[in-house]
């Protein structure tokens, strides 16, 4: 492959071992990595320029920006050429009347929240990957997070798209527009894409208003039934922002990788870390009057209420610390979802199928199960290669995938299909639907060179 012919500045590609290793991959680590080349566009000139020749080359592009991602969407495993949005990081507008700001892909996530908490405004899509994550990526995968319950997903919050399509041209979706109905909004296929259909350089954000005080629970639960018992009868008299679900062996290893202490002495099977709004006296009473009814139901057995802002956050800390401190057992991950209504009875069986499946193996439970989305996070064997460990688990995935098939829930909630879910996309997804996406991308990318063969 030449780069001679490509217009774009030598400072801005690198092709050095140390960059293709490190740019060429997700926070996935079962992939080997063949990047070619990193590009580092810094306008949607470049943007254009970069397409056009690799149409011209017919060479295939990944996108690439805080590489949080957990499916595989940003690896590049085919010497692809990486284009790294890193350097597009400027917020370009703040709108004060229409509450809006107009940034390029590669701001990160927590200095959106950060300017929006500066104008008196709340951004509140929110994860642990918030310091390194990338808008354009959270827009690409439609990034959920911990406060879903109460403000949805990245959707949510996208007014406006600027977009370079796989043919090399630019697109502004919605411009910013509060209503606007004339014809398909294309911007609903751009955010989820997994950047399969073009390049994303600029995004008109939505703010929301700054945030009520909260008070943050942690809670002991006396068994997996209870988690939506609990989550209903909060949910029902308070006004939820999240709802979050760990179990003992995760706590468990966050208190080995940390300092923080355990939350009360009770040791239960399942945890619970709830916000709830609590603006008045008034309303802080109600949360106790909810909480005193739970535990006399039997649902909770022990908990504690934040009474500082210091202790939020180490409460948060509980279950936002769990990815870490797993990460080196290099867990195999399934992100699944199901209907709120069906999530005890799919945990059960579930959790039975796991048990059943991995008599010997540690499997690590926790989630986002007030939207009904679940992480499990199966431990790798000490001394067991990755290629082993992961075709055993691919075994058992079959089985995981026909169960949530029969609840007729997602196999990736949050995390995308890229490469590690596509083979069980027809889970989740008919025939028909598959056929559309495709000419879909097809539309979009004519000679496939946008970050192909993920997805499909």
């Amino acid at each position: 492959m030449s780069l001679q012919n490509l217009n774009l500045d030598k400072n801005k590609i690198k092709t050095d071992p140390e960059s293709l290793a490190y740019y060429g991959k997700d926070w996935t680590t079962y992939y080997d990595i063949k990047a070619s080349a990193i590009l580092f566009p810094t306008s949607t000139e470049d943007v254009v320029s970069i397409v056009k020749w690799a149409r011209e080359n017919k060479i295939a592009l990944v996108p690439s920006g805080g590489r949080t991602g957990l499916s595989g969407a940003a690896c590049a495993t085919q010497g692809e050429v990486v284009i790294s949005f890193e350097k597009m990081n400027r917020v370009l507008e703040f709108n004060e009347i229409d509450g809006t700001v107009t940034i390029e892909p590669g701001v990160i996530t927590e200095e959106l929240q950060n300017l929006a908490k500066q104008k008196g405004y709340y951004y509140p899509v929110d994860f642990a990957a918030r310091g390194s994550s990338q808008m354009g990526g959270n827009i690409a995968t439609n990034a959920g997070g911990i406060k879903v319950v109460r403000y949805g997903m990245t959707r949510e919050w996208v007014v406006g798209l600027q977009v370079v399509t796989g043919a090399g041209e630019i697109l502004e979706l919605n411009n910013g527009l509060i209503k606007n109905a004339t014809g398909y909004d294309l911007r609903h296929l751009f955010i989820g894409s997994e950047g399969t259909l073009g390049f994303i350089t600029q995004a008109v954000i939505k703010l929301a208003p700054p945030p009520v005080s909260t008070k943050i629970l942690v809670l002991a639960l006396d068994q997996m039934s209870s988690v939506m018992k609990v989550f209903s009868h909060f949910k029902k008299n308070c006004i939820m922002q999240a709802y979050e679900m760990f179990s003992e062996k995760a706590l468990k290893h966050v208190l080995q990788s940390t300092d923080l202490p355990r939350p009360f002495k009770t040791v239960a099977d399942f945890y619970v870390v709830c916000e709830l709004e609590a603006p008045t006296t008034e309303s802080e009473e109600k949360i106790m009057s909810v909480f005193e009814e739970a535990l006399n139901q039997g649902w909770i057995i022990d908990g504690v209420i934040s009474q500082s802002e210091v202790q939020e956050k180490s409460f948060w800390r509980y279950r936002e610390d769990i990815s870490e401190a797993l990460s080196k057992y290099s867990p195999y991950k399934n992100d699944i979802s199901v209907k709120i209504s069906k999530a005890p009875a799919f945990m059960q069986e579930l959790d039975a199928l796991l048990t059943n499946a991995y008599p010997t193996w540690e499997v690590v439970w926790f989630g986002h199960i007030g939207d009904g989305n679940l992480h499990i996070n199966i431990l790798r064997p000490e001394g067991m290669n990755k290629e082993t460990f992961v075709k055993e688990c691919r075994k058992v995935d079959e089985l995981v995938f026909q169960t949530i098939q029969k609840y007729r829930g997602s196999i990736s909630a949050e995390h995308g299909v890229g490469l590690s879910k596509k083979s069980f996309l027809h889970y989740s997804r008919s025939a028909a639907e598959v056929e559309i996406m495709k000419s879909i991308k097809k539309a979009f990318d004519p000679d496939n060179i946008i970050n192909p063969g993920k997805i499909f």
